[in-house]
C-alpha cells in the first residue's frame, strides 16, 4: 500500500491515535520521506452515526492497527458511505489506484509462497521500509467502476489484492453495511498461494484507508460500526 506525508508526518505516523467510531490503537502510515499531504481522520457524527470521516485531497496514509501476535480473525463487518470521490478511480491502473474508503487486512504469509520475482522484490521493499511489510494484504474496497466481487491485483505490487465492494453508481447519501468472511474473501484473491489444506493465517494489521494521490481528486467518506471477531 502507498503512504505520504506533510511537514510533521514523521510525528503523526508515530502517534498513537483514538477514534469514537473506532477505538484506539491506530496510527497513520507514511511512505519514506513521504512529502504529499495526509489523509485527514476525525470524529464525526453524520446521519446520526458515531463516524470516523475520511478526506482525501491528493493525500495519501492509511490507518493502521497492528496486532502482535497475529489475530485468529473470521469475520469483518461495518457501514459505510462515500459522498464524493474521484472520477478517474481505476484499481488496475498505477493512475487511477485510489478509494473514497477501503478496509484492508495484512496476514502471516510465508515468503516462499510468492513466486521468485515477488520475493525479490519484497526483500528489497523491507530493507527499505521501516514497517513489517507483509506478503499478503487484502482490501475490501469503493471502487471507480469495476465490478464488484472480483479480485484484483494492484497494479504497484501483487502483494496487495482488492475486492470492490462498492462503486461509483453507489456515491450518494446512502449507508451500505457489510459482513465479510475473512478467510472466505482470502481464498478468493490469494487461492493461488494458499495450498489446500493449509492452515489459516493470521491477521496481523488492519488498515482505514482513503487516498486520492495518484488520481489528484477529493473524496470524502465516513465509517461506522467497524467490529471484527
Amino acid at each position: 500500500m502507498a503512504q505520504k506525508p506533510a511537514a510533521n508526518a514523521e510525528d503523526q505516523g508515530n502517534a498513537e491515535l483514538m477514534f469514537r467510531a473506532v477505538g484506539a490503537g491506530w496510527h497513520i502510515a507514511t511512505l519514506p520521506r513521504q512529502r504529499m499531504p495526509l489523509t485527514a481522520y476525525s470524529d464525526a457524527i453524520e446521519s446520526g452515526e458515531v463516524a470516523l470521516r475520511l478526506e482525501a485531497m491528493d493525500s495519501y496514509g492509511p490507518l493502521v492497527k497492528s496486532f502482535y501476535p497475529a489475530l485468529g480473525l473470521t469475520q469483518v463487518a461495518w457501514s459505510w458511505r462515500v459522498a464524493k470521490q474521484g472520477d478517474t478511480i481505476d484499481l488496475r491502473k498505477k493512475n487511477g489506484d485510489d478509494a473514497a474508503a477501503k478496509v484492508c487486512m495484512s496476514f502471516v504469509w510465508p515468503d516462499e509462497r510468492m513466486p521468485f520475482l515477488d520475493r525479490q522484490l519484497m526483500r528489497f521493499a523491507r530493507s527499505r521500509s521501516a514497517q513489517d511489510l507483509s506478503a499478503a494484504t487484502l482490501c475490501w474496497t469503493w471502487a471507480g467502476s469495476e465490478e464488484l466481487g472480483v479480485a484484483i491485483d494492484n497494479p504497484y505490487t501483487r502483494r496487495v489484492r482488492s475486492i470492490a465492494l462498492r462503486n461509483a453508481s453507489h456515491v450518494g447519501s446512502t449507508w451500505f453495511n457489510e459482513k465479510r468472511d475473512i478467510m472466505k474473501d482470502l481464498r478468493l484473491a490469494f487461492g493461488d498461494e494458499w495450498p489446500s489444506g493449509a492452515a489459516e493465517p493470521g491477521v496481523t494489521a488492519i488498515f482505514l484507508a482513503a487516498d486520492a494521490d495518484n488520481t489528484h481528486s477529493h473524496s470524502i467518506a465516513w465509517i461506522a460500526d467497524f467490529h471484527y471477531k
